[in-house]
């Protein structure tokens, strides 16, 4: 049975929602959702991904923002818990990121950490 999560314990921000809304209309696939997942690797230890996905599997969460949907596997999901999903432009170009209160040392570009 599939059923609309919305978990508070992870913030998906308009930011965030509002770029995947554009990349979904560039890619003309309304079923596309990003998904945000955690790997080992990186120079703190894991590392954050993200990739669309057409398929929600059973068992992830589903965060919905402003039409867009957020997934996340459970295994990824107990290191994200409690994070921000954020996306950002700035002088050194433009990005998702990931801000999470469980990682005790990140590295300098931001995209691996360690619990």
């Amino acid at each position: 049975m599939s059923e609309n999560v919305q978990d508070t314990s992870l913030e998906f921000t308009e930011a965030a929602a509002a770029k995947v809304r554009g990349l979904i209309e560039e890619e003309q696939n309304d079923n596309l959702k990003l998904r945000v997942y955690i790997t080992g690797g990186g120079c703190a230890g894991f590392s954050y991904g993200f990739t669309f996905d057409e398929d929600k599997a059973d068992d992830d969460t589903e965060i919905v923002r402003s039409g867009v949907t957020l997934l996340v596997d459970p295994m990824s999901f107990q290191y994200l818990a409690g994070s921000v999903v954020d996306y950002r432009e700035g002088l050194q170009g433009s990005q998702f990121i990931v801000n999470n209160p469980n990682a005790t040392t990140t590295c300098g570009c931001g995209s691996s950490f360690s619990i």
